[in-house]
């Protein structure tokens, strides 16, 4: 099957989310507003967790990320910590990357063993293909938690 449209449609939305935060310092990316329960660098490294987590862990395939990630940005998990401007260097770097990978992955047929998963969004993943037509949608939500952020501060 070719998903060529939908790896696309997530690399476009990316770009859109670095453009974004492509400035922000480390003061702003770890604000956390009132009635918020997490910040910018949390939304950041919570994309590429979850991306990473659908696609290559209900795959059974090894994750191209730091394992410390996976615990600090998962779905529900907030930010115990200030994130270090660092570390939100090192997840802008790959943001992209992620991307391209999962493409030349799913090309070689590295996702063929799947877990079924039922999203706390309502949307059930059977197949990896569901995940890579759902995840631009997590990505699209999170941009919009982020730009709601930086209205606030």
């Amino acid at each position: 099957m070719d998903l060529h449209t939908e790896f696309e449609i997530n690399r476009q939305t990316r770009k859109n989310i670095l453009l974004t935060i492509n400035n922000l310092n480390e003061d702003i990316i770890n604000v956390i507003p009132k009635g918020f329960n997490n910040n910018i660098a949390w939304n950041i490294g919570h994309i590429l967790i979850t991306h990473q987590l659908l696609v290559y862990g209900l795959s059974g395939v090894e994750m191209k990320i730091p394992d410390n990630w996976v615990e600090k940005y998962r779905k529900g998990s907030r930010p115990g910590e200030r994130i270090s401007y660092e570390e939100f260097q090192q997840i802008k770097e790959i943001f992209i990357s992620t991307i391209d990978w999962a493409e030349t992955d799913y090309n070689a047929g590295k996702f063929s063993k799947f877990k079924a998963y039922n999203t706390s969004y309502g949307f059930p993943l059977d197949r990896v293909e569901d995940v890579l037509r759902f995840v631009y949608a997590h990505d699209a939500f999170h941009w919009g938690v982020i730009i709601s952020i930086l209205k606030l501060i």
